[in-house]
């Protein structure tokens, strides 16, 4: 009498593998499709694992939070201010031990122009100025380093990296055309004071905005403008220009109309300020050649 068919061998099944490594088997199985997956392909989940595709498909499908102003929504270390206060550490103490990397990369406004075969034109010591410091002053670095970490623990979650790091580096080349128009030819600047002026201004916008009180934020600023006009070696120009271009680009973020289009008109008008930084460029060399 037959029972049903004889059970298989051990060793005639098939071991399973992971779909994306064939060549490796593997027991453990995704809690959603449960197809295998190797050590590489798993993610914890919170019931066992999940195997990377699931995860994907999953992240791809969840809607992404935005904040008031467009910005991707992140919580957590902010990215940008800690990228940046890297690259002005790391720059400072390169400062300290290349001799002429300082003098190679400060800004002066007859390097926006040229001066014949004598000066060539850099105008890009616009923006890399704003990543130097004095190799004479630790108090110089480490002021506008601990004001940038203020300032953009604040606002790079509120505008999200990518604006917040468009904001930074416009501040810091409107700060390097505040020294162009309203300085001398040969006066070098360095720091990230331009940019930080910038936050600054950035700030007061978005509280205003948000409706907050922004006293300290104006106290703040005078103090700052008065130490520039009292203490030697302070270019206000730089405070001054880096501000003005600071604000403008926060009006733009925080102003433009929510929506569909938010994204696109913020960015325009982002755009539109680095052409009008250009334009006052151009204009600023003119009167410095004539």
């Amino acid at each position: 009498m037959s029972y049903g068919a004889p059970a298989p061998d051990a060793g005639s099944q098939q071991a399973p593998v992971c779909p994306r490594h064939p060549d490796r088997i593997s027991y453990v199985r995704c809690q959603r499709c449960g197809r295998p997956a190797c050590g590489d392909c798993q993610r914890p989940a919170a019931v066992g694992f999940q195997c990377v595709d699931c995860v994907r498909e999953q992240a791809a499908r969840t809607p992404v939070r935005k904040n008031a102003f467009g910005g991707v929504a992140r919580g957590g270390t902010p990215i940008v201010t800690t990228a940046l206060i890297g690259i002005c550490v790391v720059v400072f103490l390169l400062q300290l031990v290349i001799p002429g990397l300082t003098r190679t990369f400060s800004y002066a406004p007859v390097f926006t122009a040229g001066v014949g075969g004598a000066i060539p034109a850099e105008p890009w010591r616009m923006l890399t100025a704003a990543f130097l410091h004095s190799p004479n002053s630790f108090l110089h670095i480490a002021f506008n380093m601990y004001a940038l970490y203020i300032l953009g623990k604040v606002l790079e979650p509120a505008m999200g990296r990518a604006r917040f790091l468009a904001l930074y580096l416009i501040s810091a080349v409107g700060g390097s055309l505040g020294v162009l128009l309203l300085s001398g030819p040969l006066q070098y600047v360095v720091g990230a004071s331009g940019a930080v002026f910038g936050l600054f201004g950035a700030l007061f916008i978005i509280q205003r905005k948000r409706g907050g009180d922004v006293r300290q934020i104006v106290v703040l600023v005078a103090i700052n403008a008065v130490l520039g006009f009292v203490v030697p070696g302070i270019a206000w120009q730089a405070h001054l220009g880096g501000l003005l271009a600071g604000a403008a680009c926060a009006a733009v973020i925080a102003y433009a109309p929510r929506g569909a289009r938010q994204a696109r008109l913020q960015w325009l008008g982002l755009g539109g300020i680095v052409v009008l930084l250009a334009v006052l460029t151009f204009l600023g060399v003119s009167l410095l050649l004539v």
